[in-house]
């Protein structure tokens, strides 16, 4: 498919109302189709908490309901989550296609300045994901300011970034995601929350959906709930890598 249909939802969330979350949600999707690929932001059950894991639907749950949604639309449907595991809770970005397979990638990245290295568990391996001849890169919220963790190595097409990125630093978040899109010549969607949470933090949201050459394909007003839909172009992308083909030159970082 040489064309992809995205649709990106930035939304205020409930206080750590997993079914209250995904009822709002679910009003939303049942009047989105034609489109292959829904985004929802981070912590999409909670909220941005570090106790969320503890009182977070479990993932089977999440994962039903994502199964439903994207049966329903025919679409890859996907945010993040607290999820516990064996292992200990981790901020889970999960896709699910149509026809129930999941997709899914820990958070690498983890908010230190919010303690959130001292309550889940870092992901360990960077994740691509294969859906109708796109390769996507999922990756969640802090991760954006590490860019060598999310260089493009020639084996993705678009960035996916889910995110509870707090107003004060807007700035960055808008910034980082066109850098994000230039040097990787690929194209990258950021989707965040708006409203407030329980612990005071306000959420500008700023979601957007930015071309490989940095220009801005779909925005949302600051502060206000949104739908962006925007039809991105593989060919497009193949033909403006190929004329201006920086990535030949890039440095081969390994992580």
């Amino acid at each position: 498919m040489s064309t992809l249909k995205l649709s990106v939802l930035q939304q205020p969330l409930v206080w750590m109302d997993g079914e209250a979350n995904l009822a709002h949600f679910g009003r939303l999707l049942q009047h989105i189709r034609q489109r292959d690929m829904i985004i929802l932001p981070e912590m999409f059950t909670t909220g941005f908490a570090m106790q969320a894991a503890e009182n977070s639907l479990p993932q089977a749950r999440v994962v039903e309901w994502l199964s439903e949604q994207a049966q329903s639309c025919n679409a890859l449907v996907g945010g993040s989550a607290a999820i516990k595991t064996n292992k200990g809770a981790v901020n889970r970005f999960l896709l699910v296609e149509p026809n129930g397979t999941l997709h899914f990638y820990d958070k690498r990245h983890l908010f230190r300045m919010a303690d959130e290295h001292h309550y889940y568990q870092a992901g360990e391996r960077r994740e691509i994901v294969e859906w109708r001849g796109w390769r996507i890169l999922p990756q969640v919220c802090y991760d954006l300011r590490f860019p060598v963790f999310s260089r493009n190595q020639n084996d993705y097409d678009l960035a996916l970034y889910v995110a509870n990125w707090p107003a004060p630093r807007a700035l960055h978040w808008q910034s980082l995601l066109v850098a994000r899109a230039i040097e990787n010549q690929a194209y990258v969607a950021g989707c965040n929350r708006v409203g407030s949470d329980d612990n005071q933090h306000q959420y500008s949201g700023d979601s957007v959906i930015i071309g490989p050459k940095g220009d801005i394909l779909a925005s949302a007003a600051p502060h206000q709930p949104a739908q962006l839909d925007a039809d991105l172009s593989l060919e497009a992308l193949r033909d403006y890598r190929e004329a201006f083909p920086a990535w030949r030159d890039a440095d081969p970082f390994r992580l």
